[in-house]
């Protein structure tokens, strides 16, 4: 089923029950696409989602002349770079806004082709996630940046060179593009205060199959040793984590009962930690993870979000959802995003009872502290949630909206469900197996 109208009408109320199949991370998949063009031969990748940035990412792919087709089994690509060559700016231009992603594409550019043009950058409003540090360390490797009309332009005038970072946060977006630009360049590249998210870690398995010599050191410290040159691959991507958990905490708010085929326990150990804790129950086989509502009151938690192995910030929204539900007051220290916590004043308006702080109400450290942000939660549940008019801020806010739309006694109108396409695949297909009344507009209910 192709989503083609932006607007989805919900009737909540009814438990979602039944299975739904998770495929590969949606922040592993078009990273390891973008680590094909690194290679001197074809590279296989499967478990490929059908999700609107691996589309982006495609689409610039075959722009800059690698040959992208689907493999022998569904959910496969196989990507030759044989011809990579220099893409038309306005064709990259018009890429421009929907995705960050091509922020990416900048270290393999550079070592394929001397010299890359990268547009203004999209993605979801949930706070600062600058790309200038992106820039900064790409000059560090030794390329030179100019601002143009619409976007940079990057030049190589030498082979890049290896070089020490020292992250001030452990970004998984910077650790990327250091590990992407780095496999190649002259020399050993030392990165500290690394992100070493199971993505990041499935990246590197990524790069060391196509010839990389990459080592992780328990300090959050990663080495580089570049090499002259690379091959292809052939990769089956990790399971996507952060949706598994959506369909989680939609089973919890809607008292449902959900198999998550695919769902991964061992990526998943701090989130299945809290949903215990919150009084949803949980069975893990060799093939996924069923989640289920016991019933009962669900419990009122402290919660801080964190980079891994704490609590994922992409875990939270969902999650807080199901929170409302709870017995007793829940606080939620956001320590990742400062813009993350804005989703829940449509929730206010379902019924739930949200106070958002600027305070740090958590021990973790935090570097929003001081600082003019709502970044802190406290909810006081249970409250019943009433349909109401919805419009979808971010992916997994707007995801969100959704559970809370199901959860919701009466009909929720929910607006920009397109931008869901970005991070799930097939979700409107997944909710009608798991019995959700949903219509679209001007059609049949679903």
């Amino acid at each position: 089923m192709t989503v083609t109208d932006d607007v989805l009408l919900v009737h909540g109320g009814t438990p979602l029950e039944g299975e739904i199949r998770v495929r590969g991370a949606k922040n592993l998949v078009p990273k390891a696409m973008v680590a094909a063009l690194l290679g001197s031969a074809p590279s296989r990748l499967r478990n490929v989602p059908d999700i609107r940035d691996v589309r982006v990412v495609r689409g610039l792919l075959q722009l800059h002349g690698v040959t992208v087709r689907p493999g022998e089994e569904p959910g496969e690509l196989v990507m030759d770079p044989s011809h990579v060559e220099s893409a038309n700016v306005a064709d990259i231009d018009a890429h421009a806004g929907s995705s960050r992603i091509p922020i990416l594409f900048c270290g393999p550019l550079l070592h394929r082709l001397g010299h890359a043009f990268i547009p203004g950058l999209g993605g979801c409003d949930i706070g600062g996630r600058p790309i200038d540090f992106h820039f900064e360390v790409l000059r560090q490797f030794g390329a030179t940046i100019e601002k143009r009309e619409g976007g940079q332009y990057l030049e190589a005038p030498q082979r890049l060179r290896g070089t020490k970072i020292q992250l001030p946060y452990p970004s998984v977006g910077a650790t990327e593009q250091v590990l992407l630009t780095a496999v190649l360049a002259e020399g050993v590249t030392e990165l500290s205060n690394a992100a070493v998210e199971p993505e990041i870690e499935d990246l590197i398995c990524v790069l060391q199959k196509m010839g990389a010599i990459i080592a992780m050191d328990t300090d959050r410290t990663i080495r580089v040793t570049g090499v002259d040159s690379l091959g292809g691959y052939d990769h089956s991507a990790l399971s996507d984590r952060l949706e598994a958990a959506s369909w989680a905490s939609a089973a919890l708010a809607t008292e449902g009962n959900i198999y998550v085929r695919g769902a991964q326990q061992r990526s998943m150990m701090t989130f299945l930690n809290t949903y215990r804790k919150v009084g949803g129950a949980f069975e893990i086989d060799d093939e996924g993870i069923r989640f289920w509502h016991p019933g009962g009151s669900l419990n009122a938690i402290a919660l801080e979000t964190d980079v891994h192995p704490g609590f994922q910030t992409d875990w939270q929204q969902p999650l807080v959802v199901a929170l409302t539900q709870a017995a007793g007051l829940s606080i939620v220290h956001e320590t990742v995003y400062e813009s993350r916590l804005g989703f829940t004043s449509a929730l206010n308006q379902m019924g739930a009872h949200i106070q958002l702080y600027r305070e740090c109400l958590g021990g973790s450290h935090c570097r929003f502290g001081q600082r003019n942000f709502l970044h802190s939660a406290v909810v006081s549940g249970p409250t019943k949630l009433q349909g109401a008019d919805l419009v979808i801020p971010d992916l997994r806010g707007g995801f969100s909206y959704l559970i809370a739309a199901l959860a919701a006694q009466g009909t929720s109108r929910v607006h920009g469900i397109d931008l869901i396409n970005r991070g799930y695949e097939n979700f409107m297909d997944k909710l009608v197996e798991l019995g959700a009344k949903v219509e679209l507009p001007g059609r049949a209910t679903l």
